[in-house]
């Protein structure tokens, strides 16, 4: 088996101006989709996980790099009230598949149908079922240990990984390193796991890097769901959308404010979207 681990990271990649490098300030031109439902200034892929697999395994090894983003509502409540520059960053997303049922409940009450597929569940399903044990996989945050891990659980013989300095996303040069890293790894599934919403901020700019290849996947904890460094909701939990409610309790010092002040934003949101898109439409909610 092959596993390469990187402890220093790649030399500076070149970079003129940090707003560049990260695409905050580019423009939100998404691709136009058959499948694309707008929702929330998003445009969700309506798939399933069947279909989001299909087109997952069906892009070529080397095809240009495109990525894969599952919002939930605490990212559309940060893309709503508190990070506007982001907006680039999941619009040039290649798929966005959404990761929460309560976003797919309020999606339904205004007559837009939104499967969902958890980055969490896409992740573990890739792994079990597609990513054969002579795919090159990146995988961008983590630990050592816990890469060693996934590699030995699915039997991967050719895993690059780095993990980047704690705070990397406010320096130029950390977030070059990893581009970098990702660039040169060539590989053909790319795992982003440095949290929302650095991970979305790498993905779009090694989507600008024209050598860049592979598929990637903004999956946050989703490695440490499958190693069992953190533990998911029961199932029957999740399918009560309380699943929130069960991560809370885990860790209330730390998700507090996350569930409890920012979460509840939602709701004004998707009244005010649902007000402007009525008006939009000349009076006609759906």
């Amino acid at each position: 088996m092959y596993l390469e681990k990187i402890h220093k990271g790649p030399g500076p990649f070149e970079a003129t101006d940090f707003r560049e490098l990260v695409g905050l300030f580019g423009p939100a031109s998404p691709t136009a989709r058959p499948s694309a439902v707008e929702f929330l200034d998003l445009a969700f892929d309506a798939v399933d996980m069947a279909g989001a697999l299909d087109a997952i395994v069906s892009r070529p090894a080397s095809a240009p790099f495109a990525y894969v983003v599952t919002p939930n509502v605490d990212h559309v409540v940060r893309l709503q009230r508190r990070r506007s520059d982001l907006w680039p960053a999941y619009r040039g997303a290649w798929m966005t598949l959404c990761d929460s049922r309560i976003l797919a409940k309020m999606a339904r009450a205004v007559g837009r149908d939104l499967p969902v597929v958890t980055g969490s569940d896409l992740t573990a399903a890739l792994f079990e079922r597609h990513v054969a044990a002579d795919d090159r996989i990146a995988i961008l945050g983590g630990n050592a240990e816990m890469v060693e891990r996934i590699a030995a659980r699915y039997g991967l013989r050719d895993v690059r990984h780095y993990n980047p300095p704690m705070g990397f996303i406010r320096s130029a040069r950390e977030v070059s390193r990893a581009v970098r890293f990702l660039v040169e790894s060539e590989a053909r599934y790319v795992f982003l796991a440095v949290g929302s919403p650095q991970q979305e901020i790498v993905a779009r700019r090694l989507a600008k890097v024209r050598r860049a290849i592979g598929t990637g996947f903004c999956v946050g904890a989703g490695l440490e769901f499958l190693t069992g460094d953190q533990e998911r909701a029961p199932r029957v939990v999740q399918q009560m959308s309380l699943e929130w409610l069960y991560r809370l309790a885990s860790d209330p010092q730390r998700l507090w404010r996350r569930y409890l002040v920012e979460g509840p934003q939602i709701f004004r949101i998707h009244q005010i979207w649902h007000r402007m898109a009525v008006r939009a439409a000349g009076g006609h909610p759906r």
